[in-house]
């Protein structure tokens, strides 16, 4: 084609609204040059951070939603009535059996059942309240016979520790009565002493103090024992017990009825004493007549 016509034909296609291929690349390149591309901005960080959670929250409500469907169409459930309970026989359960006390036992058992807690080291609780009844005084206060008395053999009436015993489970029975320890245990050199009290039937009779010699120191735990005794035998005396043995006039009668003094000789040393002993006895180790 020619130049001329050429030329003719480019004109034409502009005027009637359409671009050549060069002059459709020449503006968008010249576009491209011109201006520089603008980077795309960032959303702001609240708004991140609000579209997230705004997502998670729509996501966890989906999912419940798919994990829980809810049934609108299911019927409620209808209340059970109290009659159409199933009823349970009970009659066939085993039972705790129950303990049954004997006639007045009960009683005894509650009677003094807040004295655990009184502290017998300091307290004097029903001291001097209520005597006993007249069969324990009887038993309490009954003469002695002469086969109860014992002599020392330095001339002391006494009676043996288990007839005070004895005396006190007559009267009161065993378990009725009691020595509660008062004080401390004091060791000397040669004596053990202790204070202890007399409880019968819930209450204090009588305080006194026990004492025991020992010779080593072995013999302390029997002397304790023996500390124990006679201060139970003291206070005894508040009772009556072998009352006898605390007068003077029935001292001497029984001496000169039923006691002897002798000549003892000591079987280790050759030593010789007057000793008392009983009329038809012997004297008791380490001396001899």
């Amino acid at each position: 084609m020619r130049p001329t016509v050429a030329l003719v034909v480019a004109r034409g296609v502009r005027a009637m609204g359409y671009r050549t291929a060069a002059a459709a690349t020449k503006p968008a390149a010249a576009s491209a040059t011109s201006a520089p591309a603008t980077p795309a901005k960032k959303p702001a960080a609240s708004s991140y951070w609000r579209k997230a959670a705004s997502a998670a929250s729509t996501a966890s409500v989906s999912n419940a939603t798919k994990k829980t469907p809810v049934a609108a169409s299911s019927p409620a459930a209808e209340p059970i009535e109290a009659d159409d309970m199933p009823q349970v026989d009970t009659s066939t359960v085993d039972q705790a059996p129950t303990f049954q006390y004997p006639e007045g036992a009960q009683s005894n058992v509650f009677q003094h059942m807040n004295q655990r807690e009184i502290d017998w080291e300091q307290s004097f609780q029903g001291l001097g309240s209520q005597a006993f009844s007249k069969e324990a005084a009887q038993v309490l206060q009954a003469p002695l016979t002469v086969e109860d008395i014992e002599i020392t053999p330095d001339g002391l009436l006494y009676l043996p520790e288990i007839k005070y015993r004895r005396v006190l489970n007559a009267a009161f029975g065993p378990g009725g009565w009691g020595l509660a320890p008062r004080s401390d245990t004091v060791v000397t050199d040669k004596i053990v002493t202790r204070e202890y009290g007399l409880i019968c039937e819930g209450r204090l009779v009588s305080v006194a103090r026990g004492e025991q010699t020992y010779f080593n120191e072995d013999g302390v735990p029997t002397a304790s024992e023996g500390c124990k005794s006679n201060a139970m035998m003291r206070c005894c005396k508040d009772l009556g017990v072998a009352s006898e043995l605390w007068e003077p006039k029935f001292i001497r009668k029984f001496k000169a009825q039923h006691c002897e003094e002798v000549w003892g000789t000591h079987v280790v040393n050759k030593r010789k004493k007057k000793l008392w002993k009983l009329k038809g006895e012997t004297l008791a180790y380490p001396y001899q007549e």
